[in-house]
């Protein structure tokens, strides 16, 4: 499933001769294009239903009448149950994670990617042309080709391709920012840019006039983009599992950079509690595809082999088990979808039950032989417990064929209710139910626990019903977070025109420019000239003429004649000076103006009618530290099948569950890759 990219390109501001891409085509027949239509749709009726809600509550607090009262509530009803309905579609489509997945034949265990944020288009034209004769005193029609390549590249954000591009376009547009805030945004007064973006969980708008919003929206689509990326690499070769590992590790790493850098946004999917759980949710997946790269080429039938693997599962299911913890948490629960808490509960029964499943084969298939290491494989088996039966040691378990036995089935029966465990929380969600693939992989789980069991039962014993111990979690490769080097890129300014940035921007406040006469009296000017783009001028003799003529100490020299000169230095500025003939020559300087001026109230934030709680409900809980407001925040700059058994143990190998939609991989390779639903009644099958 590919995007399609508009060919047209936007130069890069300051003629670099850089070109990048537009973004996809919002209209292209794609499924992820379709999803973000209908997200951007579902968003728009959120939105109207929304203002119909605050007509109706407002219109009921002005009346007396009980007519028209009882009228405004059942509209009240009205209105409630189609948001209700509204929120219920949006959480369906956070829950459509097949259009994100790779369309491969043999298909893995899904995995979640975020969607995109949408937002309005903005119109920066006239404010920044007002801004510019305003402050800058220049005239803002000059500088309409540089406003309509930012504005492009805003538009071609809302779109960006599921590719590396996609996430270079998003990153160059962030670096941007913090150079139009500083060209554009005033500390003492407001631009009347409205920067409008909807919530990824509710769909509720939120509307701002800084652009802090514009920056943390823009990262967190940067994440969603990489958690896409992620999803749709190919986990049946070892470069997709790389190539995963790496997009949800930089997933993380951008979420986690938004979390610490813009700690007050009044948004629900960026609030520090939501963002700590998208956190661990990429770092669970990417840490799901390690476990996946170490089984991908086949698992050695083994004893140290599978104890090992044994350790790498629990420790999936140990981090998604953290995950599903943080969902079910306030006030998460109320936004993350049903659907992304069923999944971490699947995955974390699944994969502690195939934890169990391995260990039960090593003890079940393999014995102490003489030449074995006996002290080894006692040191192995008691890192894997975290405490043995009591009344036994490791060294007995491997010595005594019944405790080896007895232990082995007590994993068996663990890892069978696991697995039917994760079949009964399956059935619970309905958008679980869509997912074939899902269902097949953990049927194929459960049916080959259960063939294990069955090779192994015997029907004169008694059943034993001992519990088998827990299993230590252990990993080689854990997952952490990435900051990606494409997150930072160096950009031109497009508005460099106006001036050095130190000096001419947003901050400051200057006079017009005032057109200065200077002559030279015997090559003395009566000034002189320091500092490097622009030149200031100091050292002013009071009694010259351009003194007399208006010039002031402190002045900043931006044209000289006919030549701009607000990026010369003073060497290049001497040589204009020097060329002057016995008649002088005109220069235009501006004055610093006192910028001590009240600043104004904050700008005013629209929640879509939420309470005025909603921001501190957001910022209410955080695992990390439950006493939030007692916490100092550290401001940091922004960047901103199982596979068969061979007949002869020695040469059989294990691989992961998976999907065979095609029904033609071959199973009875020594060394499967992923084996097939269809193979429950396998004779060979090990899992």
């Amino acid at each position: 499933m590919t995007d399609a990219l508009l060919p047209n390109g936007i130069n890069d501001g300051g003629g670099d001769k850089n070109y990048f891409k537009k973004g996809c085509n919002p209209f292209a027949q794609t499924g992820r294009s379709k999803l973000q239509n209908t997200r951007a749709s579902l968003n728009q009726q959120i939105i109207k239903q929304m203002r119909m809600r605050a007509g109706a509550e407002n219109l009921l607090k002005a009346t007396s009448n009980s007519k028209v009262k009882e009228m405004v509530l059942l509209e009240l009803s009205y209105v409630n149950s189609n948001l209700q309905l509204l929120m219920s579609e949006l959480e369906g489509l956070n829950s459509s994670v097949e259009v994100y997945q790779n369309n491969q034949d043999s298909a893995n265990i899904p995995l979640i990617a975020l969607g995109l944020k949408e937002t309005k288009e903005v119109d920066f034209s006239t404010p920044f042309k007002d801004f510019i004769l305003e402050h800058y005193s220049e005239d803002g029609k000059t500088f309409e080709d540089e406003i309509a390549d930012f504005m492009d590249l805003r538009q071609a954000c809302r779109t960006p391709s599921r590719s590396e591009a996609g996430v270079e376009l998003l990153a160059k547009y962030y670096s941007h920012l913090p150079l139009i805030e500083s060209r554009f945004f005033s500390p003492t007064r407001q631009t009347g840019i409205f920067f409008t973006w909807y919530d990824s969980f509710t769909g509720v708008p939120l509307c701002q006039q800084n652009l802090s919003l514009e920056k943390a929206s823009i990262l967190f689509n940067m994440a969603a983009l990489y958690s896409q990326l992620g999803t749709r690499a190919n986990r049946q070769t070892l470069t997709g599992l790389e190539e995963a590992v790496s997009s949800f590790q930089k997933a993380a790493g951008v979420l986690n950079n938004l979390k610490e850098t813009f700690t007050h946004t009044p948004s629900y999917d960026m609030s520090p509690a939501m963002l700590s759980m998208l956190i661990r949710l990429m770092l669970a997946q990417a840490q799901e595809c390690l476990f996946e790269k170490i089984a991908l080429p086949g698992i050695r039938n083994q004893f140290y082999s599978l104890m090992k693997v044994a350790q790498e599962a629990a420790k999936v299911s140990e981090i998604y088990d953290q995950v599903h913890q943080c969902m079910i948490q306030t006030p998460v629960k109320d936004n993350v979808p049903f659907f992304w808490s069923t999944m971490s509960q699947i995955k974390t029964n699944h994969y502690r039950s195939m934890a169990h499943y391995f260990v039960a084969s090593a003890l079940l298939d393999h014995q102490l032989g003489p030449g074995d290491d006996e002290d080894k494989q006692e040191k192995t088996l008691s890192q894997v417990y975290d405490s043995l039966p009591e009344g036994c040691t490791a060294l007995d378990i491997l010595k005594n064929k019944d405790e080896r036995q007895r232990i082995g089935k007590a994993h068996i029966r663990r890892a069978i209710f696991g697995h039917e465990e994760a079949l009964r929380i399956y059935g619970l969600c309905k958008n679980t139910n869509n997912l074939e693939v899902l269902q097949e992989i953990l049927k194929a789980s459960h049916q080959r626990s259960v063939n294990k069991h069955s090779e192994n039962e015997n029907e004169e014993e008694f059943t034993d019903y001992s519990e088998a111990p827990k299993i230590i979690s252990k990993t080689e490769h854990k997952a952490e977070m990435e900051f990606p080097a494409a997150a930072k890129v160096k950009v031109i300014d497009f508005f460099q025109r106006l001036g050095p940035q130190s000096v001419f921007s947003a901050k400051q406040r200057w006079t017009a420019p005032r057109t200065i006469r200077i002559r030279s009296d015997d090559r003395d000017l009566g000034f002189t000239l320091k500092g490097d783009s622009p030149v200031q001028v100091v050292s002013l003799d009071p009694l010259c003429a351009a003194a007399a003529d208006g010039l002031k100490e402190g002045d900043y020299i931006v044209a000289v004649g006919d030549t701009e000169c607000k990026w010369m230095s003073v060497s290049d500025m001497m040589r204009l000076l020097k060329d002057m003939d016995e008649e002088g020559i005109d220069i235009q300087v501006v004055s610093m103006m006192d910028n001590s001026t009240a600043m104004p109230t904050k700008s005013a934030t629209f929640c879509g009618n939420l309470p005025k709680t909603y921001s501190m409900i957001c910022l209410a809980y955080n695992e990390d530290d439950k006493n939030s407001k007692s916490r100092k925040v550290a401001k940091k700059s922004s960047f901103l099948s199982w596979g068969l058994k061979n007949k002869m143990k020695s040469a059989s190998t294990l691989s992961l569950p998976t999907a065979d939609k095609a029904g033609a991989l071959p199973w009875n390779k020594p060394c499967p890759t992923f084996p097939s639903s269809s193979s429950y009644n396998n004779d060979s099958g090990l899992y």
